[in-house]
Parts: C-alpha cells; sequence; structure tokens
C-alpha cells in the first residue's frame, strides 16, 4: 500500500516525461575487464620462497638493478590488464593468491598489473601489516621487475601497480 502512494508520489513530482529519441541514446560499454573472484586454488603447484620478514620497511616504489626511474613514470600511465584486490585476506592466504596472480599474469604475457592491499584504515592500530607484507613479497619475487603505488583514480596508496617481466 505504501508503495503505491511512494510510486504516485514520485510520478507526480517528476511531472510528465518525454523519452529521449533513439538516436541521442548511447548504448552501454562493457568493461574492458571481467572481474574475477580469486581464492587459493590448491588445483596446481606454485613455490613460494617469499618470506613475510623484511629486513626492513619495503619501499614506496621498486626497480630492479640496471632499470631506469623513467620505468616508474612509465608504469604509472601503462593500461592495467588485470587486477588482484586482497582485501580481507591475511598473511598465508594473501601470499598464496598473491602468487597465483603473479604467476597466472605472467603466463597470459601481461606486463602491467593491479594489486589492491587497502590502506590499513581498518587495522588494530591503524597499522597498514597487508600494505608491508605484499610490498615486501613484491620485491622477492623474480617476476616483478619494478612498482609503484597506483594512481589516486585506481586505489592511490592503498594499491601498487606491478611490472611484470616480459616474455621476450
Amino acid at each position: 500500500m505504501d508503495s503505491e502512494k511512494d510510486a504516485a508520489l514520485f510520478r507526480s513530482s517528476i511531472g510528465p516525461v518525454t523519452p529521449l529519441a533513439e538516436q541521442n541514446r548511447i548504448p552501454p560499454v562493457k568493461p574492458s575487464m571481467q572481474a574475477r573472484v580469486r581464492t587459493p586454488d590448491q588445483s596446481h603447484h606454485i613455490p613460494d620462497s617469499l618470506s613475510d620478514h623484511a629486513p626492513q620497511i619495503p619501499p614506496e616504489s621498486f626497480l630492479r638493478n640496471g632499470l631506469s626511474r623513467l620505468t616508474l613514470r612509465k608504469l604509472k600511465r601503462s593500461p592495467i590488464e588485470d587486477s588482484l584486490d586482497l582485501h580481507g585476506y591475511q598473511g598465508d592466504a594473501a601470499r598464496r593468491l598473491l602468487l597465483e596472480f603473479l604467476h597466472e599474469a605472467t603466463q597470459h604475457q601481461l606486463r602491467c598489473v593491479l594489486v589492491i592491499h587497502g590502506k590499513g584504515m581498518n587495522s588494530p592500530g591503524g597499522e597498514a601489516v597487508l600494505r608491508i607484507l605484499t610490498r615486501n613479497w613484491l620485491t622477492q619475487h623474480p617476476q616483478v621487475v619494478a612498482f609503484c603505488s597506483a594512481l589516486p583514480g585506481t586505489g592511490g596508496s592503498g594499491a601498487v601497480l606491478v611490472l611484470l617481466k616480459s616474455s621476450s
């Protein structure tokens, strides 16, 4: 009963409606990336050689030896080919998921991926544990060439853009 009154009130408040002409309509655009829900997969074995213990707090950005700082600038302008959201995962599960994601990305010859780790605002004490762990793991991974904080529109300091080795 109330929904009928609400609907009538809404229709009376907006007044007469004229549909858009067909030529003025813009068809919806499919997103370029299909969002996938990832869970740790036990079906194939990916060696886990990443350590949780870092000798120091990992850097905000990272470059393998011999690479120019210009690489980081180019990375920020590169199109993101896939992404992984680690929100809600902890320690071993997050590391395993990251390993599988990086393995899959290199198998598909992706170069630029986004890893969302969060800013740690909901963590006890406000400490960004997953942020520190993720960046530490990325510095150890053999396929990671460089990484830097994402741009504000794609996660800012709560995410990291990762450049992977090319297959050639």
